[in-house]
């Protein structure tokens, strides 16, 4: 996918389409880490601890319910 910036005031402007917002799970009020490594820009989510121990709660769950499906799945 290709975009280019928009004029925002004085500023530049990034427009996100929507599919990749629901991809990433951003939403309106999602903080969002910008970096760079010198020729591209790195555009991340940030994890709060909140996201990360849902994260670990939710994987907790799956391997409760589904623990001899993924050994057998290992194999």
């Amino acid at each position: 996918m290709t975009k280019k910036l928009v004029k925002h005031g004085n500023s530049a402007a990034l427009i996100l389409d929507k599919p990749i917002l629901d991809i990433l799970n951003v939403e309106m009020d999602t903080p969002l880490e910008i970096t760079t490594d010198g020729k591209n820009i790195i555009i991340s989510p940030v994890i709060t601890e909140h996201d990360e121990s849902d994260l670990l709660a939710a994987l907790e769950k799956i391997n409760k319910n589904h623990h001899k499906t993924l050994e057998k799945l290992a194999k």
